[in-house]
């Protein structure tokens, strides 16, 4: 993700990149060479002496409360990676530190600026099909062994496996369109592979507004998947980066995306250029208690798994959402 935050920050007019951080010295060289940034191996050095005033944080996910926490008594404000921690305990110890100390925190829930994402939106803004009444999300991804980083299957350092990681992104978007935080849940998730992380997770969750989401993600399917299908009163919306944004009415459908190779990377400039309207006294597109809630829910449906029981979640403090240097640290 490291060279899509990069090539965003060089098409923004008042941003420069000035600085990237990766303990492989090779690897934030290719980086940061095309926008002659300085290069570091220590993050903390980083802050201290490269005169920025944000930071991007796209490391391994238990890693993100020590740089942000890190980044808030150093004065810089902080755009971190999704899932922001791994434990909701962490994410409050980010939120209350950067309040104190007078910077911003977003965190990049990257699925509110993607085209297609954005095209289904605006589809349910309109009004046009009533009320969301029901939401499936299926996504398949990898987790077999070799197939991604090692950290990926390390509890401790990424906080659990496809549904912490894929999951999230799914719940985002849910949440998202679904208009409301969740209420209940109930879950499962399987091992194969022999991986000590769930490489597959099921979740089944009402939201407070009566909305019911179905979430899926599958490991090594026979074709990849990635769509979310939004039932209304009056019609559905099919989005995927793969087939676009599809609305079906009055038994027509019609294309209201078409998906572009570069849709990714513009998703990715839409989100920087978010975070910095937010340092300009903007608010973000996606707020610090959506993602806190995203992380909550990924460890409520780990409970509920390991139990086969109903999770109910407290509604306190669950929010649906709602000219500078940046450093990059991949």
């Amino acid at each position: 993700m490291a060279h899509f935050h990069a090539e965003s920050a060089g098409r923004i007019n008042n941003v420069r990149l000035a600085a990237v951080c990766d303990l492989q010295q090779e690897a934030a060289a290719r980086v940061a060479s095309p926008w002659d940034a300085q290069v570091y191996t220590d993050y903390m050095a980083m802050y201290r002496d490269a005169a920025l005033d944000a930071v991007i944080i796209n490391t391994p996910h238990a890693l993100h409360l020590e740089m942000v926490l890190a980044a808030a008594g150093h004065g810089l404000h902080v755009l971190v990676e999704k899932p922001m921690a791994t434990t909701v305990a962490d994410c409050e110890r980010m939120i209350q530190a950067c309040r104190e100390a007078g910077v911003a925190l977003v965190v990049g829930q990257i699925q509110h600026f993607l085209p297609e994402k954005l095209a289904a939106e605006k589809v349910l803004a309109s009004g046009e099909l009533g009320q969301v009444l029901m939401i499936r999300d299926y996504r398949t991804t990898d987790y077999r062994p070799g197939t991604r980083p090692d950290w990926f299957f390390s509890k401790a350092m990424a906080g659990g496996g496809a549904l912490m990681n894929i999951g999230g992104h799914c719940l985002d978007r849910s949440i998202w369109f679904g208009g409301a935080p969740v209420e209940s849940l109930s879950a499962s998730t399987l091992n194969r592979f022999g991986v000590p992380v769930e490489t597959d997770g099921a979740m089944s969750l009402t939201l407070r507004n009566g909305v019911h989401v179905s979430i899926v993600i599958a490991s090594d399917s026979t074709q990849r998947m990635d769509e979310v299908l939004i039932v209304c009163e009056h019609g559905t919306v099919s989005c995927s980066p793969h087939n676009g944004t599809l609305v079906r009415t009055h038994g027509t459908t019609r294309t209201v995306w078409k998906p572009r190779p570069e849709d990714i990377q513009e998703g990715f400039f839409l989100q920087l250029q978010d975070f910095i309207e937010v340092l300009d006294g903007g608010r973000p597109k996606v707020s610090v208690e959506h993602a806190r809630h995203i992380v909550e829910v990924v460890l409520a449906s780990y409970e509920a798994a390991g139990t086969g029981g109903v999770r109910l979640l407290s509604p306190t403090g669950n929010t649906a959402a709602g000219g500078r240097v940046l450093s990059e640290v991949p």
